[in-house]
């Protein structure tokens, strides 16, 4: 469990396309093995301390002739943002991937003491 002070807290939330491989043949789509696609996403503010942040696929474009293997993760928070990380692997094809995500956590307050 986190435990937030008393410092107000913000949330903040959006969406993103990670990737649209299918028009142009891209490896999710036409590979095999372990892959991986990266984004980095900022934050519309930036929070006091890293904020806890929730990922979920959002909309998904797949090959169903074989399994479907995935993960998606937020990794590197960060006070400014994450980055928004899709692996498969094996025979999975995927042609786009959106995610939705939400964080929540400290953001500063007027009152604020800065110390130097």
């Amino acid at each position: 469990m986190r435990l937030f002070q008393s410092h107000p807290i913000g949330i903040d939330q959006g969406e993103e396309v990670l990737f649209s491989d299918f028009a142009d043949g891209g490896e999710m789509w036409t590979g095999k093995g372990p892959r991986e696609r990266r984004c980095r996403i900022g934050f519309s503010s930036a929070f006091r301390t890293p904020p806890v942040v929730q990922i979920g696929v959002a909309l998904w474009d797949v090959d169903t002739s074989s399994a479907l293997r995935a993960e998606v993760r937020a990794e590197e928070i960060t006070c400014d943002g994450f980055d928004a990380v899709f692996r498969t692997w094996s025979d999975t094809l995927v042609a786009r991937i959106r995610v939705s995500w939400l964080a929540i956590g400290e953001v500063a307050h007027p009152d604020d003491w800065v110390i130097m």
